[in-house]
């Protein structure tokens, strides 16, 4: 088995991934690819932010509130048409290309950083 883009502990440990609450959605009629605004409680200090997700493939607006996600909060916030999305809410693409959510099993409290 090849190994490819090898990283080092160091190199892992510099990305911020924490457990994020969904407390509103709202599609996102201005974006390029059909998609929705992500508001995500992720706990003290971060409080509510915001992502543009393309994931109206397999979820409704009204099924995502309550839902948590696993969010990337260390990237710098990245202008998507009139929004700044602040996190990367993380996902795979399922066999069709569309995305499915990452999130826990069982609940945890908001912030709570992947270890």
């Amino acid at each position: 088995m090849q190994k490819k883009n090898i990283i080092s502990w160091d190199d892992f440990s510099k990305i911020d991934l924490r457990v994020g609450t969904i407390v509103r959605a709202e599609t996102f009629p201005e974006a390029k690819k059909p998609a929705y605004i992500l508001h995500i409680d992720l706990g003290k200090p971060l409080g509510i932010r915001k992502s543009s997700a393309q994931i109206t493939a397999l979820y409704e607006v009204q099924a995502l509130i309550g839902k948590q996600v696993l969010c990337v909060t260390n990237f710098p916030p990245k202008q998507i048409g009139p929004i700044l999305s602040e996190v990367l809410v993380t996902g795979f693409p399922d066999k069709n290309g569309k995305i499915v959510l990452c999130g826990p099993d069982e609940t945890v409290e908001n912030g709570v950083k992947l270890i």
